[in-house]
């Protein structure tokens, strides 16, 4: 149905199948947003921590992550995510290159969009990033009208 109704597609996996999905069900020519979820700081560890600290839920396994109810009720399962696990799906630390190649598997796997959701207070070091590092990468790539 979302293929056929929707004005589009917002994906938090740069999984294939699910463009494929979506676009045989009425979706082709849609735009397909992919969510990539970064915490940059000054180092790796800072990054981890800060995630860990301010978006565990991005660890949540299967579906708690649509289905939880409360607010309490995330709080219940989040304490059960460890740093690692977080870590596992948010890209911590300022290496671009590790920025880059998280982007670059949802344009592979046929996001035509791709935006960035910085889980950390300190929105400057991430602007920084990207502005000096990431999207240069990206300049030759024209938007569409």
């Amino acid at each position: 149905m979302a293929g056929r109704i929707g004005d589009g597609l917002v994906g938090t996996q740069p999984e294939p199948d699910l463009i494929e999905a979506f676009e045989a069900a009425g979706g082709a020519g849609k735009p397909r947003y992919g969510q990539v979820t970064v915490c940059v700081a000054d180092s790796e560890e800072s990054a981890r921590k800060t995630a860990f600290s301010w978006w565990p839920n991005a660890a949540l396994q299967g579906t708690l992550g649509e289905e939880l109810p409360l607010p309490s009720h995330f709080e219940d399962a989040c304490a059960m995510v460890t740093e690692d696990d977080v870590a596992e799906v948010v890209v911590c630390g300022p290496d671009p290159a590790r920025h880059t190649e998280s982007i670059d598997r949802f344009v592979h796997a046929g996001y035509d969009h791709v935006y960035v959701h910085q889980v950390c207070p300190d929105q400057g070091a991430f602007f920084e990033l990207y502005e000096r590092e990431i999207l240069p990468s990206y300049s030759s790539i024209s938007a569409k009208s």
